[in-house]
């Protein structure tokens, strides 16, 4: 964590509890923290009033529109890029999905992007190469060299492939969950 000037953070859904000490961090290093704050709906937003204390400001995306801005977190990121606002870095952290486009909106501006990839990780170590990822043309693992990365460096195509390899065995351990009475 250091000064900058300017950071944005993005979540996407859950990792609000993981963007929110780091935009917390990175303003009491004395950055302007500009948070986005993004769900598919407005049931599933939680602590926004954490993240509004630890940021200078925050958008609030829905992608239903049942609460804030009606659309994606990579629409007021693109905005405050297009606008002329000097952004030093963009930290992004959710679905992979989320993180890549936001990458892919970064890009052009030449700005920084750090995500954060939490792929299936073992054993920790990297032994297992579950968590492999290609970052700048290198293999590297999330659980020893990451999680974080750049994003512009990110194979995220293979990443993508990759989270696919466990698709099966995710969806019978789910079943088995639910028929021995699992709740949420």
């Amino acid at each position: 964590i250091e000064k900058l000037g300017t950071v944005v953070c993005v979540a996407g859904g859950f990792a609000v509890a993981v963007i929110k000490p780091i935009a917390q961090a990175m303003k009491e290093k004395g950055n302007k923290v500009i948070s986005i704050l993004g769900a598919r709906t407005k049931d599933l937003l939680f602590w926004e009033d954490k993240l509004r204390q630890a940021s200078d400001e925050l958008i609030i995306t829905t992608d239903d529109g049942s609460y804030g801005r009606k659309g994606l977190v990579t629409e007021p990121l693109k905005e405050l890029l297009e606008n002329g606002n000097k952004i030093d870095r963009v930290i992004a952290i959710g679905p992979t999905v989320m993180m890549k486009f936001c990458a892919k909106t970064t890009e052009p501006f030449g700005v920084k992007t750090i995500v954060s990839l939490n792929p299936i990780m073992v054993d920790g170590t990297g032994m297992c190469g579950c968590c492999r990822v290609v970052v700048g043309g290198v293999t590297r693992f999330a659980c020893v060299d990451g999680p974080d990365f750049d994003g512009h460096q990110v194979d995220w195509d293979l990443l993508f492939a990759r989270q696919c390899t466990y698709l099966d065995e995710e969806k019978l351990s789910f079943e088995q969950w639910q028929r021995q009475g699992g709740t949420h």
